[in-house]
């Protein structure tokens, strides 16, 4: 793991270069087939901050650290922002345009603008300000690794929001990524309005489901 020091550099040296501030963007629920993405920028200050020394790629965290980081980012952050593109705009404008806007719309989500971004490997045309795309950028850059938090604990408490809404799915426990027993939950009661339909599993197992209704008897007084 890198430490915190290491995780700065970044962000030092483009705002000692004149580029800051710095902003980092990333994403939870690219991979998943049922709830939403949700996106996060965040700008911290160029200092060292000691509560956010643990700080890392969040899928390299428990649920439980991810929860303690959660409001400590908020709380040092000059700005964040969280966006939630749902699985009906996934379905309709496709993964990576949904994924691409809502990076932009982050980005000017913040109070504070800055002057240069950093993503997690992914570029982002149309944004105003320039940006570097980053292999691996959530274990590399502080400011990445502090919105993959943030997006990914976002993501995690509605899809638990999710779990109470639509028992049957077992969102609570795959958030929405497509395990066996999640599709075999859709193929035995079919799609939830949060799941995402142009997806082939999803489609095929909700055909399937459409298919037995056909062939069930009505049931008898």
């Amino acid at each position: 793991m890198r430490t915190l020091k290491q995780l700065r550099t970044l962000e030092v040296y483009a705002d000692k270069a004149g580029l800051g501030p710095v902003a980092g963007v990333d994403e939870a629920g690219r991979g998943a087939c049922a709830g939403p993405i949700t996106i996060a920028a965040c700008i911290l200050p160029t200092r060292v901050i000691p509560a956010l020394d643990t700080l890392t790629d969040s899928k390299k965290l428990t649920a439980a650290h991810r929860a303690r980081l959660f409001p400590l980012i908020q709380q040092h952050a000059l700005s964040y922002s969280i966006i939630v593109i749902p699985a009906a705009t996934i379905d309709r404008w496709g993964l990576q345009a949904a994924n691409i806007g809502g990076m932009r719309r982050a980005i000017a989500a913040l109070t504070h603008t800055p002057g240069y971004v950093l993503t997690d490997a992914m570029k982002v045309p149309g944004l105003r300000q320039p940006h570097l795309p980053i292999i691996g950028g959530d274990a590399t850059s502080r400011c990445i690794a502090a919105a993959s938090v943030l997006a990914k604990h976002s993501r995690d408490t509605l899809m638990m929001d999710m779990d109470a809404l639509y028992p049957h799915y077992g969102f609570a426990g795959h958030k929405g990524y497509g395990t066996a027993k999640h599709v075999a939950a859709v193929r035995r009661h079919g799609a939830s309005p949060i799941h995402r339909y142009s997806y082939a599993n999803i489609a095929a197992a909700h055909a399937h489901w459409r298919e037995a209704q056909l062939h069930t008897p009505p049931a008898t007084a």
